[in-house]
């Protein structure tokens, strides 16, 4: 028989998600997200852990996932809605502010110096997020393998989504468990809701399409734009930052919507606003379009993630002990680390040229690492520490 939880005020949960959306940077989205879900009685430690494996086997930013998963565990379709948009809200109002600012402001000469520097902690962050995850993705021959071609189709002009794709069937085939565990010992992740959830997620799943068709109506460029962060939200595995690479494939290499230097800063707003990473589409969209394209992209990033996630957590329990999910996980995830270093090369060109900002880089990624600081500190002492450098005229 279905478990039945009681769903929490609407109310609670939006204010709960606009806090953490408001007040959650980068590495601590997750730690202030896990502690919200299980103070609030939304879900307990079993099911946060099983639920924190459940989204990493579908595609979107895992962070997003998870936030949209405890709204949908603490108050269904409606309180997965209200707590995703809760948490998305300030920090795409906040990048749109920022966009404005940064396409106005930005041939400004003091205003250039400090791009030079974002830039820079942008290269050693994203170094750190790749030596991470290659740390935890690469466990033997196999992923490797996926990694070094992953990196080389990429350097000659390879498609992103074509190597993503290659490195999930080649995971599932080459990279699944020898011996698949059918153990099932254990309480398995329940099923969420009193009734049944499958008109709520149909609406859902409508509403993308109608997102879909509605960007039909905007021009090539914005269509286009539009069509591209749907199929990156519905392809892309793990963190925000490993989704960038298909960002940048798009963005920068096969449209040209923005140089590599713009998409650098992008990155840069994204990560000192509160909230997920991949707000950088926000940007995108505003210089495609302005608010309204960049609520488009906003909306085409993240609504594939939003299905997925009400429609997985009502099946998770049956799937998650298939070898060949767990494989093409491992195979994405290899594939990604190669691509993100890839974008490691393509940003030190643009953000690390000069020796005053490849010791920038240097500082954020050795700040980040060894001692663990917030990525918003790293930014605004890493400003701090190049403003300095600037006035005393040792920004060469």
């Amino acid at each position: 028989m279905r478990k039945v939880r009681k769903k929490s005020n609407l109310l609670s949960i939006f204010l709960a998600y606009f806090v953490v959306g408001l007040t959650a940077y980068g590495f601590a989205i997750l730690p202030k997200l896990k502690r919200m879900l299980i103070k609030k009685g939304w879900l307990n430690g079993k099911e946060l852990s099983e639920g924190l494996a459940m989204v990493q086997l579908y595609p979107g930013p895992i962070m997003f996932n998870l936030a949209t998963y405890g709204a949908y565990r603490a108050g269904g379709v409606l309180g997965a809605f209200l707590g995703t948009l809760a948490f998305v809200t300030p920090t795409f109002l906040l990048m749109v502010i920022l966009s404005s600012l940064y396409f106005s402001a930005g041939k400004i000469p003091w205003v250039g110096q400090v791009l030079i520097g974002l830039k820079a902690i942008v290269v050693g962050i994203i170094l750190y997020v790749t030596m991470e995850l290659g740390e935890k993705s690469i466990k033997g021959t196999g992923e490797a393998l996926i990694l070094l071609l992953s990196f080389i189709a990429l350097i000659f002009g390879v498609n992103a989504v074509i190597i993503v794709l290659v490195a999930f069937v080649a995971g599932a085939i080459f990279l699944k468990p020898q011996s698949e565990s059918n153990n099932k010992t254990g309480k398995n992740l329940s099923p969420v809701f009193h009734s049944s959830p499958w008109g709520g997620i149909i609406g859902s799943v409508a509403s993308v399409l109608a997102g879909i068709m509605i960007s039909l109506i905007f021009n090539s460029q914005i269509r286009a734009m539009a069509l591209s962060f749907f199929k990156i939200g519905a392809l892309a595995f793990g963190n925000g930052v490993t989704i960038l690479p298909l960002i940048q494939a798009d963005a920068v290499t096969h449209y040209h919507w923005l140089t590599m230097g713009q998409f650098a800063d992008g990155i840069a707003l994204g990560q000192i606003t509160p909230g997920p990473i991949l707000i950088t589409a926000a940007f995108i969209g505003y210089k495609l379009g302005g608010v309204w394209a960049a609520f488009l992209a906003t909306f085409a990033i993240f609504s594939p993630s939003f299905v997925f996630t009400l429609i997985v957590s009502e099946v998770y329990s049956r799937i998650k002990h298939i070898a060949y999910i767990k494989g093409a996980l491992r195979g994405i995830l290899a594939a990604f680390v190669g691509l993100l270093a890839v974008m490691v090369l393509e940003l030190g060109k643009i953000g690390a040229t000069r020796p005053s900002s490849l010791a920038l880089a240097a500082a954020a990624f050795i700040s980040i690492k060894y001692f663990k600081l917030d990525v918003i500190w790293i930014f605004f002492g890493g400003l701090a520490l190049w403003a300095v450098t600037v006035f005393l005229g040792l920004a060469t």
